[in-house]
């Protein structure tokens, strides 16, 4: 043995950090390609002189209201809406030790569907016209999400359920706020039900700065939290019994993963609409690109995830234009195979 592998083997950790710093740099740098390619590609395509130009505010007025009125707020609404799901999906996964956990398969996320569809449902007359502003449909979106979240959070912790049990109390919950969500559509006058069904089906074209905004400030509190209880979701990896030998409250810490993943998919969906799967594929993608400890893996899923919107969106802008496909539909076609794979994956495993 040479005193080079060695120390390899002495130090694995250290040998695996330049790795991970690589892999995190290369997804930091898609994003910041595909964020410039959404800002230059659309409708009107823009070369990077342009671009650049209408950015520093020296470009043509056009340009420039086009980037910073249309463009600009739909990015930086797929990427904070992105980031937020990947989180949340992986502090569910982290809870519930459990890679497939996410907000869509806890029902969290149809959740915020019913209380969308249920508000419009209340507040829409017989002409089809709303009768309160629509300013308040995210507030309804968060209502709703916590309320799902919640009674999956209370059935766990009356009945002690194991992982597997509580992603089955979220997918019957789930199902039971689609058939909600169907019923309330068809029984009567919703507001603007194309409107209401692109929602439902994930899209940020509408996005604007008050919106992106308040998103901001939310995840401006709630993504520092995740990386402080970093150290907490590390030792929930281990067996129950051995997580309470070091000292962690395992229920405690479960609930509060539990609860600020709920909270962060309702700032989420409430503005960007039910986008799907991107809270499973991005923490399963960073757990196998970086491995290591739960800060690591954090940053990692939080630049995956905003990659992914953003590249649904940008994909749906340039294929489909000029219609206004979601880019919850694109995120769909990737999400649903790849839940397919980690399905045969965890089978193979078992077996």
């Amino acid at each position: 043995m040479t005193a080079a592998s060695f120390a390899q083997r002495a130090h694995p950790v250290r040998s695996r950090i330049p790795a991970r710093v690589a892999i995190l740099v290369a997804c930091a740098t898609v994003l910041c390609a595909l964020a410039l390619a959404s800002v230059a590609l659309g409708s009107s395509g823009m070369s990077l002189q342009r671009v650049l130009s209408a950015i520093l505010g020296t470009g043509e007025r056009s340009d420039t209201i086009i980037i910073w009125s249309l463009r600009m707020p739909r990015l930086a609404m797929a990427g904070l809406s992105g980031l937020a799901l990947a989180l949340a999906g992986f502090a569910l996964q982290r809870a519930t030790r459990n890679p497939l956990a996410s907000p869509s398969v806890l029902g969290i996320v149809d959740g915020a569907a019913l209380g969308v569809v249920v508000f419009l449902f209340l507040f829409s007359n017989d002409e089809n016209a709303l009768t309160v502003s629509i300013q308040w449909q995210p507030l309804a979106a968060v209502l709703g999400a916590l309320g799902f979240a919640g009674l999956v959070i209370l059935l766990a912790a009356r009945t002690g359920a194991p992982p597997l049990r509580v992603i089955l109390y979220g997918v019957a919950l789930g199902a039971l706020a689609k058939a909600g969500v169907t019923l309330f559509i068809v029984d009567g006058p919703v507001h603007r039900a194309s409107q209401a069904a692109m929602w439902l089906a994930g899209s940020v074209y509408q996005a604007r700065w008050a919106d992106v905004q308040v998103l901001a400030i939310v995840l401006g509190v709630l993504v520092p939290l995740v990386f402080l209880l970093a150290r907490r979701m590390d030792q929930l990896q281990l067996d129950e019994l051995s997580a309470q030998a070091t000292g962690l409250p395992v229920r405690a810490t479960q609930l509060m993963l539990f609860a600020l993943a709920a909270t962060l998919t309702a700032a989420a969906v409430s503005f960007a609409g039910a986008i799907g799967f991107v809270g499973l594929v991005a923490p399963h993608a960073a757990r196998l690109m970086l491995g290591g400890r739960a800060g690591v893996q954090a940053l990692g899923a939080a630049l995956i995830g905003a990659a992914i919107v953003i590249a649904a969106d940008l994909a749906v802008r340039v294929l489909f234009a000029p219609l206004e496909v979601p880019a919850g539909a694109v995120t769909a076609v990737i999400g649903a195979p790849y839940f397919l794979f980690i399905l045969i994956r965890a089978g193979r495993v078992h077996a």
